[in-house]
């Protein structure tokens, strides 16, 4: 990662999140960087983030395991220095059935690896559920590792929070960083620890940072009358469920929950976020949740959902993105969705600087 054009490849690519820190990192840093490739089979992501970068003369892999059969196109690639990857997160989360490699989306790593055996890239960093680590009493993750490892890879992992890089939302991720073994990067340490550490040392930086919720992401009035809960369906989202599924549902969270791609269909308070509009509105949110309300005082408030902006501001994209994708034609369905499966801005741009400083000192050093 020297000054050099920093080439990279970006699959799965979703919103672009990965795509964004990079461009952000790229200019505070005056450092000049190039996408050769990116891989999206969801139409509407596909929209969005044409709608919101600059794709000319950058190849569209489009289904990676389609694209992977012809040994012909991975070789027809350009050179590239770095492999993004947020593969799909569905076999392993916990919300889902977690098949794991079994799922169909699961295997898609070993598309990924197809590429990294040609290509041989100098670093791969990669993201997933929390519990990609632990599935399968830990098995899954280790055949992961052991495949980046005979490929010729050093490889490390930590879980990283969302919560902790400035954006109001507990997201906890299990990022993979990979180096060739021959870069000697082994002597970076990648620790969840010393990177939140790396980014309360940030000043003046492109990155937007909010410390909770009521810090500039929920927008207190002029909310479309659409995003407010109709008293039917308040009891339901405010229930704390059957005696076959309990929960603790509550709304007013200062730092959200994780977003899910699926919000739109609009789950309980316990997996959801919802806030009051008297919650909203008071001049101190601390002193309003130390209120006892009950379940049936709580039906009784204006309580909405979040918007789709608010959603994307708390993955950390700007306004600018919210608007070129809604006139590209992207629905609010699919912004909630592309939100739910967006990696964090901030949490990526904090990753990549902290493995550029480390790396350049390394190379300093020997």
């Amino acid at each position: 990662m020297n000054n050099k054009t920093l080439k990279y490849i970006d699959l799965f690519s979703g919103i672009g999140g990965f795509r964004k820190a990079l461009e952000l990192l790229s200019d505070d840093l005056n450092r000049d960087i190039e996408c050769v490739a990116f891989s999206e089979i969801d139409k509407y992501a596909v929209t969005s983030y044409k709608a919101n970068y600059n794709t000319k003369d950058e190849l569209e892999i489009g289904d990676i395991e389609e694209f992977v059969k012809d040994k012909k196109n991975i070789e027809e690639l350009a050179d590239f220095d770095m492999l993004f990857g947020g593969f799909p997160c569905q076999p392993f989360s916990m919300m889902g059935k977690q098949l794991g490699l079994k799922d169909d989306r699961g295997g898609l790593f070993f598309s990924v690896m197809k590429i990294v055996n040609i290509k041989k890239p100098k670093y791969i960093l990669l993201e997933n559920v929390r519990n990609l680590y632990t599935h399968d009493k830990g098995m899954t993750y280790k055949r992961l590792k052991t495949e980046l490892e005979s490929h010729g890879y050093n490889v490390q992992e930590d879980i990283l929070n969302t919560s902790n890089f400035g954006l109001p939302q507990h997201r906890r991720r299990l990022y993979i960083f990979a180096s060739r073994n021959d870069l000697d990067s082994s002597r970076i340490k990648f620790d969840s620890k010393l990177i939140e550490e790396h980014y309360n040392q940030f000043n003046n930086r492109s990155i937007n940072t909010y410390k909770n919720v009521m810090d500039g992401i929920l927008d207190i009035q002029d909310v479309d009358a659409k995003y407010y809960l109709s008293e039917k369906i308040k009891p339901t989202i405010l229930s704390n469920g059957t005696k076959n599924f309990k929960s603790n549902s509550k709304i007013n969270q200062m730092i959200a929950r994780p977003l899910t791609a699926t919000m739109v269909k609009m789950h309980r308070a316990c997996q959801d976020n919802y806030y009051s509009q008297e919650f909203l509105d008071c001049e101190c949110q601390e002193n309003y949740l130390k209120n006892d309300f009950s379940k049936d005082e709580e039906a009784t408030h204006k309580i909405r959902k979040l918007t789709p902006w608010e959603t994307l501001k708390l993955q950390g994209f700007d306004k600018g993105f919210f608007v070129n994708s809604s006139e590209a034609g992207v629905s609010n369905h699919q912004l909630y969705k592309q939100a739910g499966n967006a990696v964090s801005v901030n949490t990526v741009y904090t990753v990549l600087d902290y493995l550029i400083q480390k790396e350049e000192y390394v190379l300093q050093s020997s």
